[in-house]
């Protein structure tokens, strides 16, 4: 097992940044009435250091996850996406390298800064941001870090980084060894972040002497560093916190080469001896590696001395995951802590609840309100202003569906997304522009009928059933913690026709009050019966100890901002698939100028839902009518 990668941190190092990569081939809300308690970035109660110490006290393993920007920024939209897979298994944090050559500190979507902060952000994952001294002043590793913390980031690891040619070259008001790194960030920004630094398991290639390596790591902890990452373990000289080891399964006998070639390794005879015959053999290569992996990983535990794993994944699932679940550290759970996934913003901790309408579309919400000052806490109010950040920037990266053209009647594509099924050209379609997913498990339990209206024309784009006290440990619709109850009153919400809308208008008559419902097309017509424009409490839970928790809301005021989101998304995204005036787009146009987006919501939630009816009925009017 080859897990001793150079970092060329000048002092101790435990990989390189670039090797890594190279083997693997609006408004402020100020003003709002939305009920929320602010949280200054000084309550750091919850910070990664006693996440720690919490676990080494405990004596429960961690692992952790180490991965590199793409170069593209379609390969950016697989990295979130991947984020959201291994993120499920339970790692303590992730980290993102740095690369100098990629403009890492920038706005692009390739950017280590925005990489990490995506994953802070929008998939909720305590993130460490690399930083190195490389090619940088004083002044602009300044501010690097005042971006980061302005992004919701709380940990960095201090690196010296790896020179740009073969020998290290003196930045002018720069730093040549990470030591100063970690003194300067001690120095600018007090204890705001969580500093990890580097050790190298067998002395630097740069440095006299392994016992001098040995005394740079010490200075480095002493500095202000809270753990360090390595391969071995240098309590022997008084370094006393918490120290992980990087295990880096092989994948591939080229990524190998490679890695070893720029970190200066030598691969143990023993390895080179396994692996030269079956060097062709990829699969082969990564069964070995797992094995090699898992077998070092059960000594480093059994010991006693490994707080927990650090893995480099080389932005691959499959050898790490492998390694984690027959090692047992691997533990997906089914609960959640919110019905939606929790933003890792320090800002953001005490939000408790959102609108529904971005259910399906999670990162679009954190992003159009990723400039508020406060966030709701307890019930959301009367949120006669809730500012919501424009429209310009929601086709981010972050925020694209991969919508399919291949299938061309609209129709079809809904209905076929809701079944599952592949369409009459044999493909399936496996997500919407107002789904970034596949369905979820809970929407699933409304499969059958969902199929039944979209083959109809009512055009689904989120829905719930109701739930009437379900234990909050359910599998499918269980949230927070145990000993609780969840409750949820039935919700749809769809594209139709003006002609559909006259006849549900009619129908909704004989509902009330039971049913609340919005109706507004993309020029603003909004009819409703919301009571007062007040919000509507469509999810909430009940737990040991503690107030009535409701996450979720149907809110008139925020609607209207979702609506602009909800239209735009035929134009921008699919109807752009298309040439233009083809016949597709020109129907994706009409759907755009003519329909209505409706929501509705069944009140009396130990009932059986009689939104089905509903449609049922408005079919049926239509019928006595024509």
């Amino acid at each position: 097992m080859v897990n001793q990668v150079q970092r060329g941190d000048g002092t101790l190092s435990s990989r390189s940044d670039s090797s890594a990569a190279s083997a693997s081939g609006g408004d402020s809300s100020k003003e709002s009435s939305r009920c929320s308690t602010p949280v200054l970035d000084a309550d750091r109660t919850d910070r990664l250091r006693y996440k720690m110490r919490r676990r080494m006290e405990s004596g429960d393993h961690w692992f952790s996850l180490e991965f590199f920007p793409p170069r593209t920024a379609s390969g950016a939209v697989n990295l979130i996406s991947r984020f959201d897979r291994m993120g499920s298994g339970g790692p303590l944090f992730i980290d993102i390298t740095w690369h100098p050559s990629g403009d890492p500190g920038s706005d692009k979507e390739t950017s280590s800064m925005m990489i990490a902060s995506t994953a802070v952000n929008y998939c909720g994952l305590e993130s460490v941001l690399h930083l190195t001294c490389c090619n940088q002043s004083k002044d602009n590793i300044s501010r690097h870090l005042s971006k980061a913390k302005h992004l919701g980031l709380k940990n960095i690891m201090a690196l010296r980084g790896d020179p740009v040619g073969s020998d290290w070259e003196e930045e002018e008001e720069g730093f040549n060894y990470a030591v100063d790194l970690v003194k300067h960030i001690r120095s600018e920004f007090d204890d705001y972040f969580d500093i990890c630094v580097a050790g190298y398991p067998t002395g630097h290639p740069e440095a006299h002497s392994y016992k001098e390596d040995l005394i740079y790591l010490k200075e480095k902890v002493a500095a202000g560093a809270d753990f360090v990452i390595t391969q071995l373990f240098f309590r022997a000289i008084g370094i006393t916190c918490p120290i992980l080891p990087g295990i880096f399964p092989i994948q591939g006998y080229q990524s190998l080469r490679q890695l070893v070639k720029l970190s200066k390794l030598e691969v143990p005879e023993e390895i080179t001896r396994v692996i030269e015959p079956i060097k062709d053999n990829d699969a082969a290569i990564r069964n070995y590696g797992i094995h090699q992996a898992l077998e070092m990983c059960r000594v480093l535990l059994d010991s006693g001395r490994v707080p927990g794993l650090h893995f480099y994944t080389l932005n691959r699932e499959v050898a790490t995951m492998e390694v984690l679940r027959q090692l047992g550290m691997w533990q997906e759970d089914p609960r959640r802590p919110m019905p939606w996934a929790v933003s890792a913003h320090p800002k953001r901790k005490v939000e408790d609840v959102r609108p529904i309408f971005w259910g399906s579309r999670p990162k679009s919400y954190i992003y159009r309100t990723q400039d508020w000052d406060e966030f709701p806490n307890g019930r959301w109010g009367n949120s006669s202003s809730p500012a919501f950040g424009e429209l310009n920037d929601y086709y981010l990266f972050y925020l694209k569906s991969k919508s399919s053209k291949d299938a061309l009647l609209v129709f079809e594509v809904f209905t076929c997304y809701i079944a599952a099924q592949p369409n009459r050209k044999g493909h399936k379609v496996m997500c919407l522009p107002w789904n970034d997913e596949p369905l979820a498990p809970e929407t699933n339990m409304l499969k059958d009928e969902l199929e039944k209206v979209n083959t109809r024309g009512v055009l689904t784009i989120n829905s719930q059933p109701n739930i009437n006290g379900k234990p909050s440990t359910d599998p499918i619709v269980g949230w927070g913690p145990p000993g609780g109850y969840v409750f949820q009153k039935a919700y749809l919400e769809f594209f139709t026709s003006s002609e559909n809308v006259n006849a549900l208008l009619k129908v909704l008559k004989k509902y009330e009050p039971r049913v609340n419902y919005h109706i507004v097309n993309v020029h603003g017509r909004n009819l409703t019966n919301a009571p007062d424009m007040q919000p509507n409490a469509v999810t909430w839970g009940i737990f040991p100890g503690r107030e009535i928790v409701q996450p979720t809301v149907v809110d008139p005021v925020s609607f209207m901002f979702w609506k602009d989101e909800a239209f735009a998304l035929w134009i921008e995204q699919w109807a752009k698939l298309y040439e233009d005036e083809s016949p597709s787009r020109m129907i994706i146009k009409y759907i755009h100028d003519n329909y209505f987006l409706v929501n509705l919501v069944d009140n009396d939630f130990p009932l059986d839902s009689c939104l089905w009816q509903v449609i049922e009925d408005m079919f049926e009017l239509l019928v006595t009518q024509n």
